[in-house]
């Protein structure tokens, strides 16, 4: 015990005045340490803009599906990857739009899921995945256009 005081010593000098003292502090630092953790996480989930096409992208964990939720209401389409039979999730996938055979935003999903705004237009969707590419179109009010490796 002698050691956790020490460490918490020259950063919170009241959490070494006694052993209980010291033992409450590292157990509540540690305490917000885990309730952080979750909404640290989710709060990576920033807006991104790329000329007229705003996108958010994430929905690994259950927090940052219940954000995506949240943002959904200020997006008008949508994309969801996943791979095999079994449709799990896949990230770090690679997008581009194009509009008119014009591209208009290319960028890298950290999630499965991709909240897009744009312009009303018929997007095509080019995505890669390990080198595979996956074609579609995505329209305004289009939500959960699915692409499947």
């Amino acid at each position: 015990m002698q050691a956790t005081r020490h460490i918490w010593r020259p950063i919170y000098p009241m959490c070494s005045s006694t052993p209980w003292q010291g033992r409450l502090c590292a157990l509540m630092a540690g305490a917000l340490l885990v309730l952080a953790g979750p909404s640290a996480h989710a709060a990576d989930l920033a807006r991104q803009t790329i000329g007229p096409v705003s996108y958010v992208c994430g929905g690994v964990g259950e927090d940052e599906q219940q954000a995506l939720k949240s943002e959904s209401k200020d997006f008008d389409m949508g994309l969801l990857f996943t791979e095999g039979a079994r449709g799990e999730y896949l990230s770090d996938v690679a997008i581009t739009l194009s509009r008119n055979g014009v591209e208009v935003a290319s960028f890298r999903s950290s999630g499965p899921r991709c909240l897009i705004k744009a312009p009303r237009a018929t997007y095509q969707v080019v995505a890669t995945y390990n080198g595979v590419d996956k074609h579609t179109t995505l329209r305004v009010g289009e939500r959960n256009v699915h692409l499947n490796w």
